[in-house]
């Protein structure tokens, strides 16, 4: 199925096959969204079969918007397709800019509309095989240690989030326990 994001070619904003955004490393828009309960934050293992970064770990949901769809939409649509989590209300925190390789020849250079929603401690969740391979609650200050301990076990943009952006994440709430 081909997907058609938004990317800038020339200072236009063009339709654009993600494939192909990515292997040209255009700039194109992208949303990312951490679920969080309490200090916990929800990560997921990418499955296998993802086209980059398999077996890595990353943010709760990270995706980009169809051509035509807003950012909102688009972490409501993710969360349920990948994760089953639907019902929560993505709260908007800020508009990051971030450029990385992902390996296999493929550059990501994202302007990501970030989310943040908090969930009940009941919240169900039924990740998608062949989106995510594992889910975790960790506890944010757990989480910072893991990366510093063990970078490449996370995708680029997720250790980029936590080292530059966490501030205009998660504001004072999680990082006063980090």
């Amino acid at each position: 199925m081909t997907i058609l994001i938004p990317a800038w070619i020339d200072g236009t904003l063009t339709p654009v096959e993600k494939l192909e955004a990515h292997q040209r490393g255009l700039k194109h828009k992208a949303v990312s969204v951490f679920v969080t309960r309490g200090d916990k934050v929800l990560i997921q293992q990418r499955a296998l079969g993802k086209y980059h970064t398999p077996g890595l770990w990353a943010n709760t949901c990270c995706t980009h918007p169809e051509w035509d769809e807003s950012s909102l939409d688009c972490a409501n649509r993710r969360l349920d397709e990948e994760l089953g989590i639907a019902g929560l209300s993505p709260d908007y925190r800020d508009r990051v800019e971030y450029r990385a390789d992902v390996g296999g020849g493929l550059i990501e250079h994202e302007v990501v509309d970030i989310f943040v929603a908090e969930a009940a401690k009941n919240l169900q969740i039924a990740p998608d095989p062949d989106e995510v391979m594992a889910t975790e609650w960790i506890a944010y200050p757990a989480l910072l240690q893991r990366v510093k301990d063990s970078p490449s076990d996370f995708t680029p943009w997720l250790r980029i989030y936590l080292d530059t952006y966490a501030q205009r994440i998660f504001g004072d709430t999680l990082l006063a326990r980090a």
